[in-house]
Formats: structure tokens, C-alpha cells, sequence
């Protein structure tokens, strides 16, 4: 059997089971996860749970009510993925992630499960071992409840072990098809897969045909749906900082005044979701306004139109897809109106590169296409990123080393322009790291 000794090895051994899905296209189905987390005595059941799953959205949605939960007092879990930059940070509790030690002993500890699942199932996933090492922690520190981010559609995903008090949707889009399926109404239904009966689905704003197909399944299954459209209403204030936004949020409940430190016009459809799934919560839970509000106002989301003063301005944001590459054009043409952008991009090779691309070049700009470096992910050549740009009539310089590529375009810029690093996780947190080693 194998000793992980420490936090080194623990990743190695990780970063080894992503080579091995790659290489034999492990099934996206839920028999091993069950099987595994029965071995490690099935700890995800041990406390209440709140189910978070969409296209775009679902990362900042689930820390934004984790935030809140903390403020309430409440020993709050929560897994989101991808990380950004450590493992660690996929079983965070009060907003820490676990210690490297603990988490090499508790993998450590894992050992003797994985392998007892192993001959009838496989060997569990780097996803499957990541998440349930999160469900063990949460379970071992007693935590008052545990928000947990859907990784992959939701019907088949290993997060649907969980029994949730409250379950949300925040969109549905293009992404994955490859997996979801070609058309919105096969996406939708993934996506309503997370459903419950007896447990509330809070759905945000989504097509007309994934209302239709989400509201059936529900229906079916028996669980009581909410659109946040119909119980939520935002209103945008005006405020003097330009690294937040001013919200009053309403519901017929309360009306919560947040001064919410996060740029984007997706974080407010965000923060309607998390109110509604909040609100949605038994008393025990359920935060009153005050601590509500105040865990939205400390609320901390890396990489999501995040922006560093200077000049020029420099923003990082995980646009992967093209409904976030529309929320990103949109958010930088309201928040920086006039003014020049110079992206830095890089693409994974399971992207709609031309897609993406188009809607960036929707607003005057110029670009400079990178690759990026991660186990068990190649990004698309930035010679092949410049080549598709050149096709719809976009010109960009491909330079292969992102942290090159970020300091051309930063002397390229005029003092009032924003330079933005998008098009994929592995590049934001590559150079988000480079850039700014103190917020890591």
C-alpha cells in the first residue's frame, strides 16, 4: 500500500490518478463514490449540506453563503472547484484551507479505503479523492453545515451523494458538451439531476428551454422549486469605491443593504442566489440580516474580476467558457466604459477557443495569447490562438510564456488602460501568483 508521508507526496500520488483518468476515460457515473465513501463510513451525511450546481456562477454562489454561514457563528465547510493555486484549498473551513499536514495524513489515512474499492470499481478518481477527503475533514471537525460546489453537470457528478437541506442551480450554458450533451435541454437536465424530494431547488436566471425541462424533473422527483426572479429583486446603488459595487437586495423577508467587495454583473445574480438558498434555511441555519450582510461585505472571491489598482489596472478572471466571457465583457464594458482592454489568454484544448475569442474582441482591444502548464490539461498553442483570432479579422501576438506575455502587454498599455488575464484557470493562477505573491 502506499505511504504518503507528507503534503509532497500526497500531491504526487493525486497528480497521478488525474494521468490515469486520461488515459482510460474513466465513466462519469456515481457507483465508486457511493462504494468509497461507505468504506470511509459516509461522512457527507454527518451534517447539513447545501448543494450548489450550474453552468457559471456556482463557485462565487457557494462562497458567498458559506461567507454568510461564518458570520452567522456557524462552522462553515465548503469545497469549490478547481483550486487556484493549492489542493488544500477544496476543504476550507471559516474561509482556511486545510493544513498541508493534515491533509497528507488524512489521504494517508484515505489509503486502506481506496484500495478496498479499488478491484470492483477503480481506483477512485483525483476529483472523487479530493472531494471526499473534504467530506471526511468536515465530518471529523464538526462542522455546523458544509457548502458543496457541483464539479461537473450535477445528475452524475460525485457530489450527488449528498442529502441537502437546499439545493441550487445558478445557470445553465454551453460547456462540457462533450460530457452534458450538444443542446441546452440535455445540459439542463445534468443540471437538474442535483434535485431532491422535499428539498428546495433555487434556480437563477436560465433559458427558457431549461426552465421548461428543470421544472418537469423537479416535478418528478418532488422537489419544491423557487426562481430567484420571482422572490429576489436587486437594485444597484451608487457607491464611491471603485472595487465594489452597492447592492439593496429585497425579498419579502428583509431587504439587505451590501456593499460587496467584488466587481462583476454576474456577482449580482450570484448574490440573489445565495439570498435565496439562505433564506431557504431552517432557523438554526438560516443567518439573520445583519450577520448576512456583514458575510457578504468580508466576502473574498480570488481570480473572479478581480482587480488590482496601478497603472495600468490589472484584473484577473476565470472566463472559460462563453457565457463567462459575455458576463466578463459585460462587467469590464460597465465598470471601465471608453477604455482600452489588453487581454492576456490562454485557452484549454476542450474550449470553444473561436467562441470565447469572438465575444472578447466584442469591445476595443488588443491581445496577446499564452499557454499555461497543469497535469492532466494541455492549453491550445498560442501560435493556434493567434491563428483563430486572425480569422474573424483580430490580430494578437502569441507569446508562450505567460509570465512574459503578461509584462508585454503591461508596457503595451497606456496608463488608463486595463490589462485583464482570462480565457482559463491554470493562467489566472499561474500569474495571479507571479503578480501578486502576497495574496496567495
Amino acid at each position: 500500500m502506499i505511504e504518503i508521508a507528507n503534503y509532497e507526496r500526497a500531491e504526487a500520488y493525486l497528480l497521478g490518478t488525474i494521468d490515469e483518468v486520461v488515459s482510460r476515460r474513466t465513466s462519469y457515473k456515481l457507483d465508486r463514490m457511493r462504494a468509497f465513501l461507505r468504506e470511509l463510513g459516509d461522512p457527507h451525511l454527518t451534517y447539513p449540506t447545501l448543494h450548489v450546481g450550474g453552468t457559471s456562477g456556482k463557485g462565487s454562489t457557494s462562497t458567498m453563503i458559506a461567507a454568510a454561514l461564518q458570520a452567522a457563528g456557524k462552522r462553515t465547510g465548503l469545497h469549490t472547484k478547481p483550486h487556484l493555486h493549492f489542493m488544500t484549498e477544496r476543504a476550507r473551513i471559516n474561509g482556511h484551507p486545510i493544513a498541508r499536514e493534515r491533509f497528507a495524513a488524512m489521504l494517508n489515512r484515505m489509503m486502506p479505503a481506496i484500495e478496498r474499492t479499488t478491484p470492483a470499481y477503480g481506483r477512485p478518481t483525483y476529483y472523487e479523492t479530493l472531494l471526499a477527503l473534504a467530506f471526511v475533514y468536515f465530518a471529523e471537525e464538526h462542522v455546523d453545515a458544509a457548502v458543496i460546489e457541483v464539479g461537473l453537470g450535477g445528475r452524475l457528478d460525485g457530489t450527488n451523494v449528498l442529502q441537502p437541506v437546499v439545493a441550487a442551480i445558478t445557470s445553465v450554458g454551453y460547456d462540457h458538451t462533450d460530457v452534458l450533451g450538444n443542446t441546452i435541454e440535455e445540459i439542463a437536465l445534468e443540471k437538474a439531476g442535483i434535485a431532491k424530494r422535499g428539498v428546495p431547488l433555487v434556480v437563477a436566471a436560465v433559458p427558457p428551454a431549461a426552465r421548461t425541462v428543470i421544472e418537469r424533473y423537479a416535478a418528478e422527483v418532488g422537489a419544491p422549486i423557487v426562481f430567484v426572479a420571482d422572490v429576489v429583486h436587486i437594485e444597484v446603488r451608487h457607491g464611491d469605491d471603485p472595487r465594489s459595487q452597492v447592492l439593496a437586495v429585497a425579498t419579502a423577508r428583509e431587504t439587505y443593504v451590501v456593499r460587496l467587495p467584488v466587481l462583476g454583473i454576474f456577482q449580482r445574480a450570484n448574490v440573489g442566489t445565495a439570498v435565496a438558498v439562505l433564506e431557504r434555511l431552517n432557523d438554526e441555519l438560516r443567518p439573520a440580516r445583519d450577520a448576512l450582510v456583514r458575510g457578504l461585505e468580508e466576502l473574498s472571491i480570488p481570480g473572479r474580476m478581480e482587480l488590482f489598482s496601478g497603472n495600468p489596472t490589472v484584473i484577473f478572471d476565470i472566463a472559460h467558457n462563453a457565457e463567462k466571457a459575455e458576463a466578463l465583457v459585460t462587467s469590464l464594458r460597465e465598470r471601465f466604459p471608453g477604455r482600452r482592454i489588453h487581454y492576456v489568454v490562454a485557452i484549454g484544448e476542450t474550449k470553444d477557443a473561436r467562441q470565447i475569442l469572438e465575444i472578447l474582441a466584442a469591445m476595443p482591444s488588443t491581445f496577446t495569447f499564452t499557454s499555461f502548464a497543469a497535469a492532466g490539461h494541455k492549453a491550445i498553442l498560442p501560435s493556434r490562438l493567434a491563428t483563430i483570432a486572425e480569422s474573424f479579422g483580430c490580430w494578437g501576438r502569441a507569446i508562450a510564456d505567460p509570465v512574459e506575455a503578461l509584462t508585454v502587454a503591461r508596457r503595451a498599455a497606456a496608463v488608463d488602460d486595463v490589462v485583464v488575464v482570462t480565457g482559463s484557470t491554470f493562467v489566472v493562477a499561474s500569474l495571479r501568483e507571479w503578480y501578486t505573491p502576497s495574496a496567495v
